[in-house]
């Protein structure tokens, strides 16, 4: 633990005991400073929690290289360091190398960390963009020394070792001058508006962060939905080799580009293409998870296989004992010198919370490892199941976080389970995380049988009457800090006396009105059963969230009387953005045929008027908060300007940003904003703080023309 983070953990304690004080001793400000004396966990501290990831285990076993990525709202930046730290624990983690500025998907989320060890164990190598280029680093050990391998003028977009780590090949596209040069042209003269244009947000010219700088971009056309890339991104991989040991560089012929060896060739014939797999190719071996089952209507079949594939000819096994049969497995890796798989279980009862067991392959035994009340793998905290801890012959280093404590390192012992944490920079956050109440596991049943999970924060109760609820609807794994979309901070919530309950969606299906009433059943039934053991006040429910959040969310707003307050960011499927998408051509359009089941609106004016925000405007009661990234707002006018013209929206657009906002300044502006909004909705709670006149001017207003508050029921 840095000495800043001491500091801050000691403020934050001699901060919270002089309040109490205050409270005790009944000065002037009374129930006031005792409401503020949980400031402990704040949106500010929420945001700039440290991550870790890509934990990557050297060829011996005896060391382990990982990533960190930590928030500074002061800088509006990211601070990211590379660490390698001995996995028997004894020695403490040391700093090798910077990481730079983290490298992001175009929807915003940050991409997992990735680094190679070299055969003798001296060397990390990784990706990082620092000094205006994205190179190839590398960094000693022993932290002596890191340094750029790579001097290209363009940046480096994959890169490998080869097998006696003496010589690095390296791909790139299009040069950084090229770029800035196609840029600059459109700019000068006009961008020709294709289905590659990314219509429909507020520029088209350097709209977007892309690695640290704003650059044009342009709609992936191999997708059917609105992820970007770079201009000039379409230009073919140019692949490089250097000699390490006297730097000299080369171009590769296409005959020595190195290419991932395709899963299907080495499966027997007729095999289907597994939904997910680990290659062990210098064993002719691969590990499978397929998908089986009746789908129906759902858009993935309900259950998992795991099998492997193994030697020449391919001999395909299934694991067929009871820990493996019938699991939500969703991940698999390949144990270090062994015949054994180590694969990851999901369990939706559970919360989504995470367990590791081992398959012998050729014996057919399964062990379990380890289990979590939350997340257990690389760091990845939004696809819960790409690359897996990283593993040793020995033993796993994973990263664990769960509701009641922020993400840190374990060593977990392969043969006996036993865990020690390794590495812990989050520490003083935990030890007030864990002063408060326990975040609580839910489970109930809907309408129909199915069966929700969700974690829920207890705010304490006060006054003789059940605090509010906010809830928010999409995933909830592990340390959740601000929900799945980041700008709802739950533990802040239930300190400043609003419960929050944070509701796992289930299975995902084609239909439209299927899928969105799932979600109202979610909220109804969890609103009955709190309201019912008298642990939150149905009159006062908010609720909100991102993307499918969102779409959540308004249903449950123009399609019930549950809510008194909402809170969206982002757009929802809207005529503007279905004009904006058939740009695309046959794939968006049918796309939205097959999850929405919408056609251009005048072939289809039912479904339309039945799912479309736009067309149910008038149903609306509850104020909404529109909190939107610029790359998405104008997808949401059809509905916005009449909901202000009607006084029942306030909506702010964040210039530059994704689908989800990472600018850490932006983030604490839209938490501190959605603090603000349900305190006044739920509490008719306003912060005294001068800057938040105009805002609280602008609610009452909103207040002064909304319909009688809601009843809570359906």
């Amino acid at each position: 633990m840095s000495s800043s983070q001491k500091g801050e953990g000691l403020a934050v304690r001699v901060w919270r005991l002089t309040t109490l004080l205050q409270c005790v001793l009944g000065m002037w400000l009374g129930v006031m400073a005792c409401g503020q004396a949980s400031e402990a966990i704040s949106p500010r501290r929420l945001i700039e929690v440290v991550d870790i990831n890509g934990p990557v285990v050297s060829p011996d076993g005896r060391f382990l290289a990982f990533r960190t990525e930590q928030a500074s709202i002061e800088r509006n930046t990211y601070d990211s360091v590379w660490y390698v730290q001995a996995m028997d624990g004894k020695t403490p983690a040391h700093r090798v190398g910077e990481g730079g500025v983290p490298l992001r998907s175009s929807a915003g989320l940050s991409l997992p960390a990735h680094a190679l060890w070299s055969p003798d164990g001296r060397w990390i190598y990784y990706r990082a963009f620092m000094y205006g280029k994205l190179a190839v680093w590398r960094a000693s050990a022993d932290g002596s020394k890191a340094e750029p391998i790579t001097v290209d003028p363009a940046d480096v977009r994959d890169f490998s070792l080869s097998e006696d780590g003496q010589t690095l090949n390296y791909s790139v596209g299009a040069t950084r001058a090229e770029v800035v040069a196609a840029e600059q042209s459109e700019y000068e003269r006009g961008i020709q508006v294709d289905s590659s244009v990314p219509v429909g947000q507020g520029s088209l010219f350097r709209s977007g962060n892309v690695e640290g700088r704003l650059a044009t971009q342009r709609l992936d056309v191999k997708g059917d939905g609105f992820a970007r890339v770079s201009l000039l991104s379409d230009m073919p991989d140019r692949w490089k080799a250097i000699d390490l040991a006297t730097g000299k560089v080369s171009e590769l012929a296409s005959s020595e580009v190195p290419s991932p060896k395709d899963v299907m060739s080495m499966l027997p014939k007729g095999t289907s293409r597994p939904w997910r797999y680990a290659l062990d190719a210098a064993h002719h071996r691969a590990a499978l998870l397929t998908r089986v089952g009746e789908q129906g209507d759902r858009v993935k079949k309900p259950n998992v296989e795991l099998s492997a594939v193994l030697g020449s000819p391919a001999r395909r096994v299934e694991c067929k004992a009871r820990l493996c049969v019938g699991k939500a497995i969703s991940g698999v890796q390949w144990q270090p010198n062994s015949d054994e798989v180590i694969y990851t279980v999901t369990d939706p009862a559970e919360g989504m919370a995470q367990s590791l067991f081992r398959w012998d392959v050729r014996g057919g035994d399964v062990v379990t490892v380890a289990h979590s009340t939350g997340l257990l793998n690389s760091g990845e905290r939004y696809g819960l199941a790409d690359a897996g801890c990283g593993v040793s012959s020995a033993a796993l280093a994973c990263v664990v976080a769960d509701a009641n404590r922020p993400p840190h390192l374990e060593r977990i012992d392969l043969q006996t389970g036993e865990s020690q944490v390794l590495f812990d920079p989050n520490a003083a956050l935990a030890a007030d995380v864990s002063a408060a109440p326990s975040v609580e596991l839910l489970r109930w049943r809907g309408a129909d049988g199915q069966m929700f999970t969700g974690q829920f924060y207890a705010a304490r109760q006060t006054g003789g009457r059940p605090p509010p609820l906010f809830v928010g609807y999409y995933l909830c794994p592990g340390f959740l800090r601000s929900g799945y979309g980041g700008e709802w901070p739950l533990a802040t919530f239930a300190e400043h006396g609003i419960s929050a309950l944070c509701i796992n969606f289930g299975p995902f299906y084609f239909n439209a009105v299927r899928r969105y009433n799932e979600g109202l059943s979610a909220v109804r039934s969890a609103v009955d059963m709190l309201a019912s053991s008298g642990r939150i006040d149905r009159t006062r429910v908010g609720m909100g969230e991102l993307s499918y959040g969102t779409e959540i969310t308004m249903w449950t707003a123009f399609n019930s009387n549950l809510l008194a307050a909402t809170s969206i960011t982002g757009a929802v499927l809207s005529q503007s953005m279905y004009l904006d998408g058939s740009l695309k051509g046959k794939e968006f359009i049918s796309r939205a045929r097959k999850v929405w089941q919408l056609g251009a609106p005048d072939e289809t004016p039912r479904q339309w008027k039945r799912i479309g925000l736009q067309f149910n405007v008038d149903k609306i009661k509850a104020p909404v908060l529109m909190q939107v990234p610029e790359q998405e707002y104008e997808w949401l006018l059809d509905s916005a300007v009449p909901l202000m013209l009607q006084h029942k929206a306030d909506m702010y657009v964040f210039p530059q940003a994704p689908h989800f906002k990472f600018q850490p300044k932006q983030l604490l502006a839209a938490n501190e904003r959605n603090l603000d909004w349900f305190r006044f909705w739920l509490q008719d709670y306003e912060d005294p703080s001068p800057e938040k006149r105009a805002q609280y001017k602008h609610w009452r207003d909103m207040r002064a023309h909304a319909p009688s508050r809601r009843d809570g029921s359906p």
